[in-house]
């Protein structure tokens, strides 16, 4: 059966808990694993699954991820149907308003639906760390005979305040929907779990049209799916859970545990980033069926140098991107990003460095994150002494040090007269 699938990812999300990661940059724009951004996941899992017709839609200090997507996502290919393009706020609503929550980020884009004419809209979020084959998810809205399916996972219940909980049947059909609830009920088969939105749907095109003009009409409405939309539908008509832990991508072992990261926090951000690390890591970034794809960076190798004792270039159980430069620095259970330098006789520990960043000689960093293009002066300490380092710089209540980076400045080509 074919299936015309639009594709919207919501990506204008301020992402205020990670700051101050997200002070210049909205959080879909973060960097990740050395050389990707939180955005590549969603986009990928969308490209690897077949789905090309993709609108990214953005909003607060969107110009960082904008230079990301036309930097290796925004794309027309032969055929009109493939394309990724940004869009911002139409300003549709009579107020001319922002996007005033996810659903009305959508119906602000309505005409998008209406000229495309797809049988479905898949609508994703895009800061979480997942991959996710897209297709099982919409075969089983085609073979439940939904009208809307929302994906979900088991989350510890004490963190039901921070999820739209979901009660679903023993089928999936869903019975209730609570929204960031402390007292949200929890699963029948696990009681110190409750059944987690994660923000990913799959609508019928017909019956999101009708739901998004109904609720812009609602002046009471906080124009959200997840607060009126969703809970609104229930009873009415087919609508089920899709359970992401039945999720399976092509070239993993079938044994492989879905993963789904919600890195909402620094803390969360740095745990996910340090599973990279494992020997066996969790997230499987080296799947050639189900690759995760970036902007095209035309950067050097990565490149090890001396070999002297207190003087060694070397990276032990770390990942380090392209064009990075340990000259006789060492780099131990960290995430090196792109054009780092590490000089003679300094050392990196247990943290991630994001591009650009130098670290001079001698000095030390423990347990911190590096913005881009920090610069941190020979023999300095990072992470060591945290009451002083509260003094310049972020430190979170579990001893993580973030070190705020410096505006690059913008090269701009000469013109001869």
């Amino acid at each position: 059966m074919d299936l015309r699938v639009l594709a919207f990812v919501l990506a204008g999300g301020k992402g205020t808990r990670l700051y101050p990661l997200t002070k210049e940059r909205a959080k879909p724009a973060v960097p990740f694993g050395g050389r990707y951004r939180i955005v590549d996941f969603v986009l990928s899992n969308l490209i690897n699954s077949g789905i090309n017709s993709i609108y990214v839609l953005v909003q607060f200090k969107s110009q960082s991820l904008l230079q990301h997507l036309a930097a290796g996502w925004e794309y027309s290919g032969i055929l009109k149907n493939h394309f990724i393009i940004p869009v911002p706020a139409q300003m549709r609503t009579p107020g001319e308003t922002w996007y005033r929550g996810t659903a009305d980020a959508i119906y602000q884009n309505i005409n998008l639906i209406e000229q495309t004419d797809p049988h479905l809209v898949v609508i994703f979020g895009a800061d979480h760390i997942y991959r996710m084959n897209l297709r099982e998810m919409i075969e089983y809205h085609v073979r439940k005979r939904s009208q809307a399916t929302v994906a979900a996972i088991p989350v510890r219940q004490e963190l039901s305040r921070e999820f739209g909980v979901i009660e679903a049947s023993p089928e999936g059909a869903i019975l209730g929907f609570h929204e960031k609830r402390a007292d949200a009920p929890p699963m029948s088969s696990d009681p110190g779990r409750v059944f987690a939105s994660m923000g990913n749907y799959v609508f019928s095109t017909q019956l999101l049209l009708d739901e998004l003009h109904k609720d812009a009409a609602n002046e009471d409405s906080s124009h959200d799916f997840g607060r009126d939309i969703l809970p609104g539908l229930v009873g009415r008509l087919p609508m089920f859970a899709y359970d992401f832990q039945t999720n399976r991508i092509p070239g993993d072992p079938l044994d492989q545990p879905a993963y789904w990261r919600d890195v909402g926090t620094i803390d969360a951000y740095y745990e996910a980033s340090m599973d990279l690390r494992s020997l066996v890591p969790e997230l499987n970034l080296y799947n050639r069926q189900w690759p995760l794809r970036t902007a095209g960076h035309q950067d050097p190798p990565a490149k090890f140098t001396f070999d002297d004792e207190g003087r060694r270039g070397q990276a032990i159980d770390s990942i380090v991107s392209g064009g990075a430069i340990l000259s006789g620095g060492s780099v131990r259970n960290s995430v090196i990003g792109r054009a780092v330098r590490v000089h003679a006789g300094a050392l990196v520990e247990d943290s991630i460095l994001f591009d650009n960043v130098d670290i001079g000689r001698h000095a030390k960093v423990r347990r911190a994150i590096l913005d881009k293009n920090v610069s941190v002066p020979p023999r300095a300490t990072i992470g060591y002494d945290l009451d002083r380092d509260r003094i310049h710089h972020h430190v979170t209540d579990s001893g993580i040090v973030v070190v705020e980076g410096r505006r690059g400045s913008v090269e701009i080509a000469s013109l001869q007269i």
